[in-house]
């Protein structure tokens, strides 16, 4: 049977890309109002403090730690009662909460780092860097959602911060998941990658933005290359997908085949758009390009979908 899914490896490739490493057991079917009271008042939990897009760590010998048991979260003032439950690991509940001290403030031993820094740099091993990012974006959705869309009134968070409830109408809010289309546009032998003005310096990457309502994945590839390159899009193939917690969104990585090559830039957006061959690309990846030109990090899926085109040519 010619069936493409067969064809596809075991291991996807958003497994190797950053924050997809989570392996907590969600047991999102046995999450009840009094799951995350559960969780507080089982010994083994561990919690992930977060604060201003930064995540704690226990700076020690053995490595940088994001875990804490309840009673170092206490000494250190969590907001316990805002936390949300993440799910169960081999060793019990975890659970994210904010965080209430400023990193000035923090204890010796204990350092408040960036995600994006902590994603690039690789500090932590995958399946932290996964729980951190669902607790990020858990912990973002629940502060936006304080009130109601429909009447105004307060929300309260029900079944570990997964649901929010009206207090006024009775209306239930969920977690919310912003899909982004992110794309590489190519041709046989050459890639299309732009710079956006708060890049390092050097650095060009793929293409990227938001899905609209009543869109497909395709069509947004379609329209946000045109809209941003002037290049318009034939076929578009999927290769991977990645949880993106800045503040909730899904990176939804793709190809797209170039029908032209010439190119008017939006320069609102961006601040050079060119073409690279595979061995100028190369050069990039190996940090050899005599302008001294890079492609992003290991852990963006924009370095993933660089990297499979490099290496099928």
């Amino acid at each position: 049977m010619n069936f493409a899914l067969f064809d596809r490896p075991a291991e996807e490739p958003s497994r190797f890309v950053g924050f997809a490493g989570n392996c907590i057991d969600r047991q999102a079917e046995n999450r009840s109002e009094t799951a995350l009271a559960d969780a507080l008042a089982d010994p083994r939990l561990s919690v992930l403090i977060l604060r201003g897009g930064r995540l704690c760590l226990k700076m020690n010998g053995a490595g940088p730690d994001c875990r804490f048991s309840a009673s170092e979260a206490e000494a250190l003032r969590v907001k316990l009662e805002h936390a949300v439950l993440l799910g169960h690991g081999p060793d019990g509940p975890v659970i994210a909460a904010p965080g209430s001290l400023e990193p000035e403030g923090l204890p010796d031993g204990i350092k408040a780092i960036d995600l994006r820094s902590l994603n690039s740099q690789g500090l932590l091993a995958p399946e932290d860097m996964g729980a951190v990012g669902q607790g990020a974006s858990l912990l973002a959705w629940n502060a936006n959602c304080r009130f109601c869309g429909r009447c105004g009134a307060a929300t309260e968070s029900r079944i570990g911060g997964y649901k929010r409830v009206c207090t006024g109408c009775g209306a239930q809010h969920f977690p919310r998941t912003d899909p982004v289309v992110i794309m590489l546009t190519v041709t046989p032998d050459r890639c299309l990658m732009g710079r956006s003005p708060h890049f390092v310096p050097g650095m060009f990457s793929t293409l990227a933005g938001f899905v609209e309502p009543g869109e497909t994945i395709e069509d947004a590839v379609r329209r946000e290359t045109l809209e941003e390159s002037g290049v318009k899009i034939g076929r578009v193939a999927y290769h991977a997908s990645q949880p993106w917690p800045f503040p909730h969104s899904l990176m939804i990585g793709c190809f797209g085949e170039a029908l032209n090559e010439d190119l008017t830039p939006d320069f609102t957006e961006l601040e050079a758009c060119r073409w690279f061959t595979r061995e100028e690309v190369r050069s990039m990846i190996a940090g050899a390009h005599p302008d001294r030109l890079i492609v992003p990090p290991n852990a963006a899926i924009a370095n993933h979908l660089i990297r499979a085109w490099v290496d099928a040519g």
